[in-house]
C-alpha cells in the first residue's frame, strides 16, 4: 500500500512540474501572439480559459496513456503467469 501511495505521489509531483513548466512558456507565447495586456481582467480570463482547455486535452491524453500501460501490464502479467513452471 505504501509503495502505491509513494508512486502516485511521485507521479503527482512530476505532473505538477510539467504543468508549471508548460504554463510559463504558454503565458508568454499567448501574450506575444495576441498582444494581451496583463492589467486587463478579460485578458486574464482568456488566458485562463485557453490554458484550462489545454490542460483538459493534456489530461485526456495522459489518461489514455495511463490506461494503455495498465491494460498492457495486465496482459503481460497474464502471459508471464501462463508460462511459469508449475511446482
Amino acid at each position: 500500500m505504501f509503495l502505491i501511495m509513494s508512486k502516485n505521489l511521485d507521479l503527482v509531483k512530476t505532473l505538477l512540474i510539467i504543468i508549471i513548466g508548460m504554463f510559463i512558456p504558454f503565458i508568454g507565447s499567448i501574450t506575444l501572439t495576441y498582444g494581451l495586456d496583463f492589467t486587463d481582467v478579460n485578458d486574464w480570463l482568456k488566458i485562463g480559459y485557453t490554458f484550462s482547455c489545454f490542460l483538459l486535452i493534456f489530461g485526456i491524453e495522459l489518461l489514455m496513456v495511463y490506461l494503455y500501460f495498465v491494460v498492457t501490464s495486465k496482459i503481460a502479467s497474464q502471459k508471464i503467469d501462463k508460462y511459469k513452471p508449475k511446482k
